[in-house]
């Protein structure tokens, strides 16, 4: 059944997805099976993307979360998908409450006997599950359904994606190929946690823990004795939706101390906990009347290694220090930046970034421009980005935006700075550095030892006139190659013109159809070699002009 459920689900995805991929194809080969490539406009890009979009939503809850996680991927997808897919919300009609009940009192037993009472109107429902409130020992309580049949669903789906994925590496290069395959492990694994609420319930009391000395925060406690692995049972924490300025303004909230809690806060959970709420779009997150912050939902929570807290903290060092080449160390160490890409125009793309996201004022800085900027590049390199990277960028840009929000005056960057200069990371960057130059001093040091012997071996060959170079051309991309077939076919192509000619002055009609179609083969193969995406053509770089034309 579960396998014939699949197959359906195959010929919709098919069915869906056709005309993308065909029109993808025809990008490479304007008539399927021949024909140059044929450009493609940011509009058009766009248009597709939204189609893309819809498409997933018509799919349902796995597909809903699949475009979410291929937000969160440019080095898979280009911009215009990336921005259209990150308006995915994940809102949908909620499941009848029969169908809801059946869930909770597997879970838990009859409603009437678990909690004092239960409202069965839903007041939040999402792909894959449906929050409810209710009252349990006097205390009003909220209550996480998983939705109906979801786990079904979601494994025919992935079933689905493992057997499509062979389909889509016909279409791509090998890097985006890697980045795809590693795309689908990672929604596997990650949808499958996002239903296991005894995850979601530790995680949050791990986090909660982090902040129970916070006043500025506010996490709800679980209740395990309603809980299981299909519902989860929280403290009902009550406030305003933290993107309604207005409300927020009636109270007499102070918005700017509201955005610099979160921004402290999702640095406090990345940079020093190691393990954060990864989902904090605003119908996420809240705000108390006193303007404390409320989170809710961690279904989507993720954990950060002591390597990438430190290349983060090493980023945001070189953003403030405007240290062009730190901030491409930090991108190459993290694995973001390959190590074999230009230097030079990545140091121009990041100085343009920082420019232009300073604004009038100097001392602003924007983030998400900067992530935006880092973004683009990542996919028209390609380069691979780290899933648990991709998830932390993610998480930034998003709560940069709602900061934004909140005041559109806020400087990101300023706050994160005093929020390392506070924890002490400058003096402990500095106190590396010194380290570090000092064990370079020594090898520098031992090196010059043994560095004048050497040199006067070099010159006494150099005297006997006993020094011989040995030169490698590094060719890769064929461009040599391509070069010289271009001469020849360009020799036989006019040395063909000249024979046929004096041939036809001889009126040998025979010989001159023979030469005729020989330089006409050979003049055919010398435009290919001009026509050819392979040859002596320069690769498009990024240059100050291509960037702004490319953000107008």
């Amino acid at each position: 059944m579960a396998s014939l459920r699949a197959y359906w689900r195959f010929v919709l995805v098919a069915w869906q997805f056709l005309p993308l991929v065909l029109s993808y194809a025809r990008d490479r080969r304007r008539f399927l099976l021949f024909g140059g490539p044929r450009s493609v406009s940011s509009e058009r890009r766009t248009a597709r993307a939204r189609r893309l979009r819809e498409s997933l939503l018509t799919l349902g809850p796995t597909f809903i979360k699949l475009g979410q996680l291929l937000s969160t991927r440019p080095d898979v997808l280009p911009p215009e998908y990336v921005d259209e897919l990150a308006q995915l919300q994940d809102q949908v009609p909620p499941a009848p409450w029969a169908d809801a009940r059946e869930v909770l009192e597997a879970e838990l037993g009859p409603v009437e006997e678990a909690f004092e009472s239960f409202d069965t109107e839903p007041i939040s429902g999402a792909s894959l599950g449906q929050v409810y409130t209710a009252r349990f020992q006097g205390e009003r309580v909220a209550v996480k359904v998983r939705r109906p049949g979801v786990e079904s669903l979601v494994e025919a789906d992935l079933r689905v994606v493992t057997w499509t994925l062979p389909l889509l590496l016909l279409f791509v290069d090998d890097a985006r190929a890697f980045s795809l395959e590693n795309l689908a492990d990672e929604f596997s694994k990650t949808i499958r946690e996002e239903m296991d609420y005894e995850r979601e319930a530790t995680m949050l009391a791990e986090i909660r823990a982090n902040f129970a000395d916070e006043p500025g925060v506010a996490i709800p406690a679980t209740v395990g004795a309603r809980s299981g692995a299909r519902v989860l049972t929280m403290e009902y924490v009550e406030g305003t939706k933290i993107s309604d300025v207005d409300a927020l303004d009636r109270k007499g909230i102070d918005r700017h101390a509201v955005a610099e809690t979160l921004e402290r806060t999702y640095l406090q959970m990345i940079i020093e906990d190691g393990v954060f709420h990864a989902d904090p779009h605003p119908g996420n997150l809240a705000v108390r009347d006193d303007g404390t912050v409320v989170f809710y939902d961690f279904g989507m929570s993720g954990r950060v290694d002591e390597s990438v807290q430190r290349h983060i903290v090493d980023f945001y060092v070189g953003v403030a220090n405007q240290d062009i080449e730190a901030i491409l160390d930090t991108l190459v160490e993290m694995g973001t930046l390959s190590p074999d890409a230009d230097r030079a125009v990545m140091a121009e793309v990041m100085e343009l970034a920082i420019a232009d996201a300073r604004g009038e004022d100097i001392e602003q800085y924007r983030v998400q421009q900067i992530v935006s900027r880092v973004e683009d590049t990542i996919y028209e390199f390609p380069l691979r980005l780290p899933p648990n990277l991709a998830l932390v960028l993610r998480v930034a840009t998003v709560v940069e935006g709602v900061c934004v929000t909140l005041d559109p005056d806020f400087d990101f960057v300023s706050v994160a700075t005093t929020y390392l200069g506070e924890r002490g990371y400058y003096e402990r960057g500095a106190r590396e550095f010194v380290e570090e130059t000092a064990g370079r001093l020594t090898d520098a040091a031992r090196a010059s030892a043994t560095l004048a012997p050497k040199l006067e071996r070099v010159l006494d060959r150099v005297d006997r006139n006993d020094v011989h170079v040995n030169a490698t051309v590094q060719d890769d991309a064929g461009t040599l190659d391509a070069l010289a077939r271009r001469l020849v076919t360009a020799s036989l192509f006019g040395a063909g013109v000249v024979a046929t000619a004096l041939v036809y002055a001889n009126a040998d009609t025979y010989a001159t159809w023979t030469l005729g179609a020989f330089t006409v083969a050979a003049g055919l193969l010398c435009w290919r070699s001009f026509r050819g995406r392979r040859g002596t053509r320069a690769t498009p770089q990024f240059t100050r002009q291509s960037l702004r034309e490319r953000d107008r």
